[in-house]
């Protein structure tokens, strides 16, 4: 299995498959209607991103909340930060804390 790099309008996806096709329809699986403007077949096993380059500094920690309203929403930041207020009962300030955070450090 290769690592493919899939390049849309609005995100960058990597993800494991056999061939060009199956990532392709990786992409397509969680974002239906992305258009492909890239895709790469990664030359090693692994994909970095550096933490800096995002202005993360120090340690992070992933909401698996957060990350599964993400998933529900397909990426869409509203949508997923009213999931989040509905599943916590937090207010608007917080979830939009909370949502945008983990999208910034990969979701």
């Amino acid at each position: 299995m290769a690592l493919f790099e899939i390049e849309t309008n609005s995100h960058i996806v990597i993800a494991w498959s056999d061939d060009e096709d199956g990532a392709r329809n990786v992409l397509y699986g969680y974002y239906p209607t992305e258009e492909i403007i890239r895709i790469t077949r990664r030359p090693r096993d692994a994909w970095v991103i550096s933490k800096s380059a995002l202005g993360i500094n120090g340690k992070t920690n992933p909401c698996d909340i957060a990350r599964e309203c993400l998933s529900k929403a397909s990426g869409d930041k509203v949508h997923a930060i009213r999931l989040y207020m509905h599943e916590t009962g937090t207010d608007i300030d917080h979830a939009k804390k909370i949502i945008e955070s983990n999208m910034v450090i990969g979701w």
